[in-house]
C-alpha cells in the first residue's frame, strides 16, 4: 500500500516539470493524473470478481510485477501520450493489487485482529500521503525520471518478497462461474444492508474529497502559500492519518465499531467548517492532525465493515469500494469546484462536506453494517 500510495501522490509535484518536458498546457497535464485514476477505477470492477476465483497470492505477484514494470516505464516516456499510457497501465496494475490486500486481511488474521490489520494497511497509504510529495520533489531535483525508477525498483523488490512472506490464499468458492463478471456484483448488491452501506461509503467519499481537493487552493489563495509551503502543511495531514490508522483500533475496541464510526463522521462534519474559519497556519495544522487522525480511524472500520458483507467475494467488495472512492473523488471535486468558484470561500465547500457526512452517518447507522 505504501508503494502504490507513493506512486499515486508523487505525480503531483512533478506536473510542472512534466508539463515543460512534454510541452503541454496545464489543463492537458492533468491527464497524467486522471489516466492513473481512470485505469484504476475501470479495471478494479473487473479485477475484483476475477481475483475472487483465483489464489490471491498469485494475483498479487502478477499485479505487483506489472505495477513495477508500468511505473518503471513512466521513466522512459518519450512524450505526453506515452506517459498517459504508462500512467493508465500503472493504475490498472494497482487495481489488481489493492483489492487483494484488503481481501486478504480478514482471511489471514483472527477476528479480533482484523481492524488492527486494516489500520496497518491504511497506515501504508497514510505514510505515502505524508511522504509522497517530498519524496517526489527530492528525486525530481536530480531528474524527473528518477522517482519512477526508484518506486519501480522498490515494487520489484516487493514482488520478489511476496512468494516468501505471504501464504497461499486459495479462493473460498472455486466452483463459481468463471465467465460471469456481473454475477458477484448482483449477488452482493441483492442485500439491502450492502446497498445502504456502499451508498454511505460513496457519499462519505464525495464529501471527503470535496474538501481535500481544494485544501491546497484555499491555502494558496487565502494565506499566500507556495507549493513547498503547502506540502509542509500537508505533512500534518499525513501525520494525523498515520497516527489514527495505527492506534485507532484501540479506541474502536473500547467504544465499539458502530459508535466510533458514527461519532467520528459527525465530529469531522463539524471540524471541516471549523477548519475553513481558522485564520492562522498553526491552528490549521493542529486541526488537520485531528481531522485526518479521525479519518485514519474511520477508514479501517469502513473497509472491515464492508468486507464483512461477504466471505466469498471479498475482492469484489474491495474493488467496488475502490471504484466508488474514485468516482466519489471525481464528483466531490467537480461539485466543490463549482461551489468554490461561485462563493469564493472555502466555507461553502466544507458545508457540502458537512451535509455529505451527516447523510453518510445516517446511512451507515441504518445499514447496521458496522455492528456485524
Amino acid at each position: 500500500m505504501f508503494a502504490i500510495g507513493t506512486d499515486t501522490f508523487l505525480i503531483s509535484p512533478l506536473l510542472p516539470v512534466l508539463r515543460q518536458e512534454f510541452h503541454v498546457s496545464t489543463a492537458s497535464s492533468g491527464w497524467m493524473v486522471s489516466a492513473y485514476a481512470l485505469g484504476y477505477a475501470l479495471f478494479a470492477l473487473v479485477a475484483g470478481p476475477v481475483s475472487d476465483r483465483l489464489n490471491r497470492k498469485h494475483v498479487m505477484i502478477c499485479g505487483m510485477a506489472a505495477f513495477s514494470l508500468s511505473t518503471g516505464l513512466c521513466a522512459a516516456a518519450v512524450g505526453f501520450w506515452s506517459m498517459v499510457l504508462f500512467r493508465f497501465l500503472a493504475g490498472v496494475s494497482a487495481a489488481v493489487v489493492s483489492p487483494q490486500i484488503w481481501a486478504s486481511i480478514p482471511v489471514l488474521l483472527p477476528r479480533e485482529k482484523i481492524l488492527q490489520g486494516m489500520g496497518i494497511a491504511t497506515a501504508g497509504l497514510s505514510i505515502a500521503q505524508m511522504l509522497g510529495l517530498p519524496i517526489g520533489s527530492f528525486f525530481a531535483a536530480h531528474s524527473w525520471n528518477l522517482p519512477f525508477i526508484v518506486i519501480g525498483l522498490f515494487s520489484l523488490l516487493l514482488t520478489f518478497l511476496i512468494p516468501f512472506l505471504l501464504p497461499s490464499i486459495p479462493p473460498r468458492n472455486p466452483s463459481a462461474d468463471r465467465l460471469s463478471l456481473l454475477k458477484p456484483y448482483a449477488g452482493l448488491l441483492s442485500s439491502r444492508i450492502a446497498v445502504t452501506a456502499f451508498a454511505a461509503y460513496f457519499i462519505f467519499q464525495i464529501g471527503n474529497f470535496a474538501a481535500f481537493s481544494f485544501l491546497g487552493s484555499w491555502l494558496s489563495g487565502d494565506f499566500g502559500l507556495n507549493v513547498a509551503q503547502i506540502g509542509q502543511v500537508m505533512l500534518f495531514l499525513g501525520l494525523g492519518n498515520m497516527l489514527g490508522s495505527l492506534f485507532g483500533s484501540r479506541l474502536s475496541q473500547k467504544l465499539g465499531r458502530s459508535r466510533t464510526l458514527i461519532l467520528g463522521i459527525l465530529v469531522n462534519s463539524l471540524m471541516f467548517p471549523l477548519l475553513s474559519l481558522t485564520g492562522n497556519i498553526a491552528g490549521i495544522e493542529v486541526e488537520l492532525i485531528v481531522i485526518f487522525g479521525i479519518g485514519g480511524i474511520l477508514f479501517p472500520i469502513m473497509m472491515s465493515s464492508l468486507q464483512s458483507l461477504s466471505d466469498t467475494a471479498r475482492g469484489t467488495v474491495s474493488a467496488l469500494a475502490n471504484t466508488l472512492m474514485y468516482f466519489g473523488t471525481t464528483i466531490g471535486a467537480a461539485a466543490a469546484g463549482g461551489i468554490y468558484q461561485a462563493s469564493g470561500i472555502f466555507l461553502g465547500v466544507t458545508l457540502l462536506t458537512l451535509l455529505c457526512f451527516v447523510l453518510s452517518a445516517f446511512l451507515f447507522r441504518k445499514s447496521g453494517v458496522a455492528a456485524t
